[in-house]
């Protein structure tokens, strides 16, 4: 068994108390839970794919675009002309 000495900022000082007065639990048990908590989130997150996260964006009609691509040489031709014109 390892001993650790860790920094925590305010914020999480608070939140480590919080937690301790909530379960009853002590400082190495809540740090246990959380370790545990964020092991099962962290293997989750590396089982994604990057095909995963583009499943998941809402581009909405078109996507980002803003002309077919069969129109694209002058809709940038019209996006340049309108940034610089003002």
């Amino acid at each position: 068994m390892g001993t650790r000495t860790v920094r925590l900022d305010d914020e999480a000082e608070q939140a480590l108390q919080r937690l301790r007065t909530i379960t009853g639990l002590t400082i190495s048990d809540v740090l246990k839970h959380g370790l545990t908590a964020y092991e099962g989130q962290a293997q989750e997150q590396a089982k994604r794919k990057p095909y995963d996260i583009y499943r998941e964006l809402d581009l909405g009609p078109g996507g980002y675009a803003v002309a077919p691509a069969r129109g694209a040489k002058s809709a940038v031709a019209q996006v340049i002309r309108r940034k610089h014109k003002g």
